[in-house]
C-alpha cells in the first residue's frame, strides 16, 4: 500500500498536532550586557538590537522581559580597562559592577533566574580566561580565582553559576567552594564543550574582552573534534555539574545531540553572538525572512537536544509572538 506522509501535513491544525519539537519562553535564556554609569544604553555595533545597559536600565529591560514570560538571564559585564589586572581581582570585589547588578536584579525580581558568567577574561588585563605566566595559561592557579568569583556570585544571589573558562577541574573546585560555604542549592551550568570558534567576535566587542595576545586554542576545544566533547562532559558531570553546555550552537548541533544521548543532565546550548549577527545581517539585507529564519534556528537547536537555549533572539521572538 502506498504510504502518504503528506496527509499529516495537509492543514495547520494537523501539522501542529503532530509537531515533535516545541520552543517556549521557558526554554530561553537572555544574555544581557552591563556597563557602569546611570541611564546608559549603548547598542553593540556588530549585534543590531542588542545593548549594553547600566544597572538602572538593566532593571527596566529585565522587567520588560519578565512581562513577556522570559525569566532567565545570563549577565555579562563590560569592565573599564583601569579596573583590569592579571588576577582579575575586580571579579570578586564586593562593590564591583557585576556583583551590584546581580544583587539589584535579584532584589527587584526575586522570581527571576540569574545565571552568572565565571571566567577571568572580562576582568583580565591579558584578556584570557586564566592567569598568564610567560605566555602560558596556568590551569590550577586559575581555579582559586574562579572559586572566589563563584562564591561572590552566590553570595550576591546568583541562581546558577556558569563557568565558561574551560580550565581542567574547575567544576569540581567550584562545587567544593560553594558547598563548603553553604551554597549547596546554587547550580552549576558548565560550559562543557566550548570550542575555539570564529563566532565569538561580536561578543568580545560588546565586552571589550578580546585576548591581548595569541588565541584560546590551548584551553578551548578544537572545532574538528566531536568525541572529545564526551570526555569534557563526563568529567563535568562527575565533578557535580547540573547542566552541560555546548558553545556555539549552530555549527555544533551534532555535539548537542551527542551529549544529549550520553547523559540524563539537561543540555544548554549558546546561540552565540556571531550566529546572531550573521542572521541579523542577512535579514537586514532582505535575504532572509526574520520570523522564519529565527524560529528555524531555535527549533533546530531544540531538535538537536538542547533543553535551554542562550540566545540574543529571546526577547524579540516573544515580543513578536513567533513561538
Amino acid at each position: 500500500m502506498l504510504q502518504r506522509p503528506r496527509r499529516n501535513r495537509k492543514s495547520e491544525v494537523i501539522r501542529q498536532m503532530v509537531q515533535e519539537t516545541h520552543v517556549s519562553a521557558a526554554n530561553l535564556i537572555f544574555p544581557l550586557f552591563i556597563i557602569d554609569g546611570e541611564n546608559q544604553k549603548t547598542e553593540v555595533a556588530s549585534m543590531p538590537g542588542i545593548y549594553r545597559y547600566s544597572i538602572d536600565n538593566l532593571l527596566r529591560e529585565v522587567e520588560s522581559c519578565m512581562n513577556l514570560g522570559l525569566k532567565s538571564f545570563d549577565l555579562f559585564p563590560n569592565i573599564s580597562e583601569e579596573l583590569k589586572d592579571r588576577y582579575a581581582t575586580e571579579s570578586h570585589r564586593d562593590e564591583s559592577l557585576y556583583l551590584r547588578a546581580i544583587r539589584a536584579v535579584k532584589k527587584e525580581f526575586p522570581e527571576s533566574c540569574v545565571i552568572t558568567d565565571v571566567a577571568m577574561d572580562p576582568y583580565s588585563s591579558d584578556g584570557h580566561d586564566g592567569i598568564v605566566e610567560n605566555g602560558e595559561i596556568l590551569n590550577d592557579e586559575t581555579l582559586e580565582v574562579l572559586g572566589k568569583m563563584a562564591l561572590a556570585h552566590a553570595r550576591s544571589g546568583a541562581d546558577i553559576i556558569a563557568p565558561s573558562d574551560m580550565m581542567d577541574g574547575r567544576v569540581g573546585y567550584i562545587r567544593q567552594v560553594l558547598d563548603d560555604n553553604g551554597f549547596t542549592g546554587v547550580s552549576i551550568m558548565s560550559y562543557s564543550a566550548k570550542y575555539a570558534s570564529a563566532f565569538y567576535g561580536p561578543f568580545r566587542d560588546a565586552l571589550n574582552s578580546a585576548p591581548k595576545f595569541g588565541d584560546k586554542k590551548t584551553y578551548q576545544m578544537n572545532p574538528a573534534n566531536q568525541r572529545e566533547a564526551l570526555i569534557e562532559a563526563r568529567l563535568d558531570e562527575a565533578e557535580g555539574a547540573d547542566f552541560l553546555m555546548v558553545k556555539p550552537a549552530l555549527p555544533y548541533l551534532d555535539v548537542i545531540k551527542l551529549l544529549k544521548d550520553d547523559t540524563e543532565l539537561p543540555i544548554a546550548a549558546y546561540n552565540v553572538s556571531g550566529e546572531y549577527a550573521m542572521v541579523k545581517a542577512a535579514i537586514q539585507k532582505g535575504w532572509l525572512n526574520d520570523q522564519r529564519a529565527i524560529t528555524e534556528v531555535l527549533m533546530s537547536i531544540r531538535r538537536a537536544g538542547a533543553t535551554a537555549i542562550l540566545t540574543y533572539h529571546a526577547k524579540e521572538v516573544l515580543e513578536n509572538k513567533w513561538l
